[in-house]
């Protein structure tokens, strides 16, 4: 009996410690949405936490660099509202007909899908709010070039706010660049970081400004 009894009590414990591991899981299951294979990046960049912390409000204009299929689009365009206008940029294709397909099922008018290039958002000029730019920057191939490109669309007070992976924080994912070096690639294309976020256990969050050096 004493056996039986230590043997229920580990059971117990290991279905509470299972519970509480897969329970973020769960809630990102219940967002309808979320795709199944975005789940696993939006526990680790949960897009409630980080859009609140960003300042994205109802009616605001963004731009967002390197849409892809959508992941953070779709949650953007519901912040947003109607009343708002969310320009969707990457320089796939196939990726932005994914997206439009998807902000129709889901009813989302307020999407505009832009064909960018390595060097141009080709987003309009002086009408946005603020940029976003989620798992991006290590990907581009002319980064400084292209951060340059969106001073013209932004407004006289607008923002950049960049969601980046930290090598500091994790080596093993050598793709990803350091603290330092994204610093030195912000400054180099002529803003000046006003606010970092560093809460996130693989990532920090970038709150850029022009500066009067951006051409």
């Amino acid at each position: 009996m004493k056996i039986m009894r230590i043997n229920s009590f580990t059971m117990i414990i290991f279905f509470f410690m299972c519970l509480i591991f897969y329970l973020p899981v769960f809630g990102q299951d219940q967002d309808s949405l979320t795709l199944p294979n975005e789940v696993r990046l939006n526990i680790r960049q949960p897009p409630d936490t980080v859009l609140k912390t960003i300042g994205i409000k109802t009616g605001m204009i963004i731009g967002e660099i390197g849409a892809g299929r959508g992941r953070y689009t779709v949650q953007i365009a519901s912040r947003i509202g109607p009343s708002g206008m969310l320009y969707a940029n990457d320089i796939s294709q196939e990726a932005l007909l994914f997206l439009k397909r998807r902000c129709v099922k889901h009813g989302f008018t307020n999407v505009k899908t832009v064909m960018g290039t390595v060097t141009e958002t080709n987003f309009p000029l002086n009408v946005l709010d603020m940029v976003i730019m989620v798992n991006v920057v290590h990907c581009l191939e002319k980064p400084i070039d292209l951060l340059r490109s969106i001073s013209k669309s932004l407004k006289p007070e607008g923002v950049i706010a960049i969601v980046e992976g930290n090598l500091d924080k994790d080596p093993s994912v050598e793709a990803w660049f350091t603290r330092h070096k994204l610093l030195k690639i912000y400054r180099e294309a002529g803003y000046t970081l006003v606010r970092e976020e560093t809460f996130l256990p693989k990532d920090n969050i970038y709150v850029l400004r022009r500066n009067n050096k951006i051409e």
